[in-house]
């Protein structure tokens, strides 16, 4: 490949790992604390502090601009200058003589702080963490219902029976933990019917909450419409008759015992459940999700709405196929853990392949892992959840960081003080292959923890280790009378097979450890794995058009000796 297109390359690969580690870049440098805390709530308090927030400003908006509506807008509420409708706004008075009525700019207000918190929880789930051992995290403990167990046994059941299933709900737990994109939990047994779980990072508590409780009560059943216009119509002439003091829904008499009456709920602009009307079912008619082979969402090509899409077994296709062709014309919900979530029109008789919408994009994936995933054994409830420190200590964490610096600059320094302006040509591939490989593990939602920076630390020496290599074959061809420019093109033609061999090797070591190995070493095995790929392609691709940009044919010269030893001639 000629010059021009090897740096179109190494460019193209450069801006992909600054666009990969920006979200990482912009969590820890540009976001502060406080919006971190607020936004690791949970959307109903996200929901209930940016009304309360946006309640507060635009009383204090209204009190100043009342005294000076000429006044420039002040610095706290300089957001106005962000929103649509206030943009172009110079002063106090014209921001809020831009929105119709109070009502529009307390709902423009909530809208900014709305979007700015759940902007940074969704930046939080794409940002490389700290794990345990260096930040801490959240540590919850689950206990199990051994009267669930009962119900699916139709006896009590034995202490041994519950023991055993709490150890397959751990086992099921772990299957989700690559799922759900939740790195480096530590799940372990705890007496004979509690699971402890220690979750690394600042964690999105809605999220851990949905990987350690999901069900996936997942039904497809039929919709008796004209008792659910009824519910509708009686509820809609006697609201305060639809609720119990507990908040839950009361099912009409007029119902009959046999058939079920749930709520019908969308998303609204905090993406929370909000119910929109009654729906009554026909529990006779009905697919139970256990006949779920696969999951998985894409989005619908109209409406671009996230949508799920299974494949039900060949028993439930043919099961689903009789209920749909007896029912054209019918509406068929989709009913998750008692709540409707979309409700369709029987057009034509479906078989296996089965697509549904009405969920948000997180929930579609949720719904899917959980599917794929299986119910637990045994149901189990959250006992406790709470921050937890770093286990290593903060002096341990500071010490740690200090040393691996440290050394790093001591690299730095020995390679110019050994191979004069090629090392230094080496420490800049090096510096190369420590940002590319961070912003790979930074896409990769990676949790660092002691042992992956071992395996990065590793590689950086790996990686070093490999201009030494390129350096002294290079030397070796200088030393029998080469020219600079052939020296250079034979050195790194020779090492080639050298490097790639060694490297290898390592690979396979990583694969074999990320395979087998628990959550922290796999940690090192990524780690190792990454960062042997980015090493290759730093020592053999970018050093080489480095050396060949300023070593020319007629070059007499190369700065690739001991800088001591010119001294000493």
């Amino acid at each position: 490949m000629k010059k021009v297109g090897r740096i179109i390359t190494i460019l193209l690969v450069l801006t992909v790992a600054a666009v990969l580690l920006y979200p990482t870049v912009k969590w820890y440098c540009f976001v502060s604390q406080d919006v971190k805390n607020l936004s690791m709530g949970s959307t109903e308090q996200i929901r209930e502090y940016a009304r309360g927030q946006a309640a507060k400003d635009v009383r204090a908006m209204m009190e100043l601009a009342k005294t000076n509506s000429g006044a420039e807008i002040p610095e706290e509420f300089i957001y106005l200058k962000e929103l649509p409708r206030s943009e172009k706004a110079k002063t106090l008075g014209e921001a809020l003589g831009s929105y119709a009525s109070e009502s529009a700019l307390l709902s423009a207000v909530e809208g900014h702080y709305r979007d700015l918190l759940i902007g940074t929880k969704k930046l939080s789930g794409n940002v490389l963490q700290l794990g345990l051992d260096l930040k801490g995290g959240v540590s919850a403990l689950l206990q199990a219902i051994p009267e669930s167990l009962s119900e699916k046994l139709g006896r009590e059941a034995t202490v041994e029976e519950v023991q055993s299933a709490v150890l397959e709900d751990i086992a099921i737990l772990n299957n989700r933990v690559d799922e759900f994109g939740v790195s480096e939990p530590d799940i372990r047994l705890q007496g004979t019917d509690q699971i402890l779980i220690e979750i690394p990072g600042e964690a999105d508590t809605e999220r851990v909450s949905s990987f350690l409780q999901g069900k996936g009560s997942l039904f497809f059943m039929l919709v008796d419409s004209s008792l659910t216009n009824q519910v509708n119509t009686y509820y809609k002439a006697n609201p305060s008759k639809a609720y119990n003091d507990d908040g839950s829904l009361i099912k009409p008499s007029f119902v009959p015992d046999n058939y079920i009456f749930a709520g019908y709920y969308s998303k609204d602009s905090y993406g929370l459940d909000q119910l929109e009307s009654f729906v009554v079912l026909n529990p006779d008619v009905q697919l139970d999700g256990n006949y779920i082979e696969s999951a998985v969402t894409s989005k619908d090509n109209v409406t671009q709405r996230p949508v799920v899409n299974f494949k039900l077994s060949s028993e439930g296709g043919k099961k689903f196929y009789n209920i749909t062709s007896a029912n054209k014309g019918k509406s068929l919900a989709v009913v998750l853990d008692g709540k409707v979530k979309s409700v369709a029109t029987i057009n034509d008789a479906i078989s296996e392949n089965v697509q549904i919408s009405g969920f948000s994009e997180k929930e579609a994936q949720d719904l899917a892992i959980v599917l794929k995933t299986a119910s637990f054994a045994i149901d189990l409830e959250v006992v406790s959840q709470q921050s937890v420190g770093a286990t290593l200590g903060t002096d341990a964490v500071r010490i740690g960081i200090m040393a691996i610096a440290f050394g790093f600059v001591l690299v730095v320094i020995f390679m110019f003080l050994y191979y004069g302006l090629s090392g230094l040509i080496a420490d800049f591939a090096l510096l190369l292959n420590l940002f590319i490989m961070v912003s790979v593990l930074s896409a990769l939602h990676f949790t660092v923890t002691l042992t992956s920076i071992a395996g990065l630390i590793l590689t950086l020496g790996m990686a070093v280790d490999a201009n030494v290599i390129i350096y002294e074959r290079i030397k070796e061809e200088l030393n029998v009378g080469r020219a600079p420019f052939q020296a250079v093109s034979i050195g790194f033609g020779r090492a080639f097979w050298t490097i790639m061999d060694s490297n290898i090797t390592t690979i396979i070591a990583a694969i074999v450890l990320s395979t087998l190995g628990s959550s922290s070493v796999k940690g090192f095995a990524v780690t190792l794995a990454v960062g042997i790929a980015t090493s290759l392609f730093t020592s053999l691709y970018v050093s080489h058009l480095v050396f060949d940009l300023f070593i020319k044919e007629e070059t007499k010269k190369i700065s690739i000796r001991p800088l001591f030893m010119r001294r000493a001639k």
